[in-house]
């Protein structure tokens, strides 16, 4: 099961945290992926979506 929206395809991206003396360790940004019912074609479908998609209103959801 991927974490990655299936409209804009974001996806988990990674880089380092890093402490005040410097010192860098790995670490990971996770988009806030949801499960939910979309109208794709007419037939309601189950999907995920990251709510920024949601939010802007680039899916149709089926109620």
């Amino acid at each position: 099961m991927s974490g990655k929206c299936q409209i804009c395809g974001k996806e988990k991206s990674s880089g380092f945290m890093l402490s005040h003396s410097h010192i860098r360790t790995k670490r990971s940004w996770k988009p806030n992926i949801q499960k939910i019912r979309a109208l794709i074609d007419g037939t309601p479908q189950r999907i995920k979506v990251c709510t920024r998609c949601l939010k802007a209103g680039k899916v149709k959801r089926a109620i």
